[in-house]
């Protein structure tokens, strides 16, 4: 069931106050496929979906709260700031300065660019997304995004019919960002996807959450959000976007092959290999609840048909 809302700033819809109070709130965005475009919010009570290759994942019944700012802002990996929870909130606005801000564009299409950050994102209208995010470690947030939708970007480059990738990188400035003075990972922080995936309307680049700029913390100013993958897909403070025709080398797969995959689609089926995904919990409630096929986002499924993904995790 779609439910279609106005593309209205959050920031004009409902006050932060009663974000944080809205008890019947329903969080799964959707995609309405047949008009092309994608409300600011669309609700479901179910989700469902099954891995090629592997047997069906059953209904699991979904109530999703919209996760309090202060968890979204005070609870975060960003190893860049450390490798504690609380480290990007503690360490971030501190050091991260985001204007002025650069965006390259460049790699196999036909206007690469140089932007400072208000004029990439001029010109391109800003929406209001409410996603679930995944954790690969089994935990999960709600979270109301701002920002732009990626296929706009990538339509605006005009990739070359030979780039199959997309691949995105962090600043890499281990004075604003201390904690790449340790060789946690190999720095700067990248990450891609394929190029449907980067194209499907529910991939977005975040400028903001719940109505506001984006912290420092949360990957300000500019970061990715692919809500039916894990959270390590969506990278945080982006200095260049590039079109290329091979897989990029991603940050958590180049450090553990065995346990992060270049897809890393969320899957119940496929365990980490030092701890089950069937189920996760939700930031600020005490039971856990079942690990939906790709998040609950069943409508990019088909981006994946004939593939294992077992294989591919």
């Amino acid at each position: 069931m779609l439910i279609r809302k106005p593309e209205i700033p959050s920031s004009e819809i409902t006050p932060e106050r009663l974000y944080l109070s809205r008890r019947e709130f329903i969080g799964a965005s959707a995609v309405a496929l047949a008009a092309g475009t994608i409300p600011a919010v669309a609700a479901c009570d179910t989700a469902d979906g099954a891995a090629e290759g592997g047997a069906a994942v059953a209904r699991a019944p979904q109530r999703d709260e919209l996760t309090p700012l202060e968890d979204v802002t005070r609870y975060n990996n960003f190893y860049e700031f450390g490798t504690d929870k609380e480290d990007p909130a503690r360490n971030a606005p501190r050091t991260l300065r985001v204007r002025p801000w650069t965006v390259v564009v460049d790699g196999l299409c036909d206007r690469p660019g140089r932007y400072a950050f208000d004029d990439f994102v001029r010109g391109t209208q800003q929406v209001d997304r409410t996603y679930r995010l995944r954790c690969v470690e089994a935990w999960s947030m709600v979270i109301p995004w701002r920002g732009i939708p990626l296929r706009d970007v990538v339509n605006r480059a005009r990739p070359r019919a030979g780039a199959r990738f997309v691949e995105f990188t962090t600043l890499n400035d281990p004075v604003q960002m201390p904690g790449q003075r340790r060789a946690v990972l190999n720095w700067p922080y990248v990450e891609g996807l394929r190029m449907d995936e980067a194209m499907h309307p529910l991939a977005l680049l975040a400028t903001g959450l719940y109505g506001r700029a984006l912290p420092a913390q949360n990957g300000a100013p500019l970061r990715l959000v692919v809500p039916w993958k894990y959270g390590f897909k969506s990278i945080k403070s982006i200095v260049r976007i590039r079109f290329t025709d091979t897989q990029p080398r991603t940050a958590w797969n180049v450090s553990a092959p065995q346990e992060y995959g270049f897809y890393a689609n969320v899957n119940p089926q496929v365990d980490h290999p030092r701890w089950s995904q069937a189920r996760e919990r939700r930031i600020g409630e005490f039971r856990r609840r079942p690990t939906l096929m790709f998040n609950g986002y069943d409508q990019v499924a088909s981006l994946y048909s004939g593939m294992d993904l077992r294989r591919n995790y």
